[in-house]
């Protein structure tokens, strides 16, 4: 096999449209843009979210609220999650990472009181919800906050 010999896979490769180049190339003349109105112009056609001037949906539908744009999401898992681990060990993002609990993590976890914990674990987390907490503490371990 040499350099020369080399070429994409039959039908991986398509040669780009034409345009304006006659009507034996079937987008001649108008090019596909239809006659004349907006769309047909050259820099022609509208903004996002335009509506022929009628007020946007964007624009006519309340604003409530506020939302912090530097917000830093924590991930979320319940106590349950937690029973995989060995007695005794030491849980914090790297050892739920290790473990597959988690998929990402990176803004930090906090621990939900979903279900039952039945070892005794030194968590270590962003934030815990109170009944997390509490399940953890009376399971024997400890709920340290990082």
């Amino acid at each position: 096999m040499n350099l020369y010999d080399l070429s994409p896979a039959a039908g991986s490769t398509q040669v780009g449209k034409r345009k304006g180049r006659g009507p034996g190339s079937g987008n001649g003349k108008t090019g596909g843009r239809g006659h004349k109105g907006q769309k047909a112009r050259s820099g022609g056609g509208t903004r996002i979210g335009f509506e022929g001037g009628q007020m946007p949906l964007a624009r006519r539908l309340p604003k409530r609220g506020f939302h912090n744009i530097f917000a830093k999401p924590l991930e979320a898992i319940n106590v349950s999650a937690l029973n995989r681990f060995d007695d005794g060990a030491v849980v914090d993002a790297e050892a739920l990472l290790n473990a597959g609990v988690l998929s990402k993590c990176e803004y930090g976890v906090k621990i939900l009181g979903g279900g039952k914990l039945t070892k005794k674990l030194t968590v270590k987390a962003s934030a815990f919800s109170q009944s997390a907490k509490q399940i953890i503490e009376e399971a024997g371990g400890k709920a340290e906050v990082i």
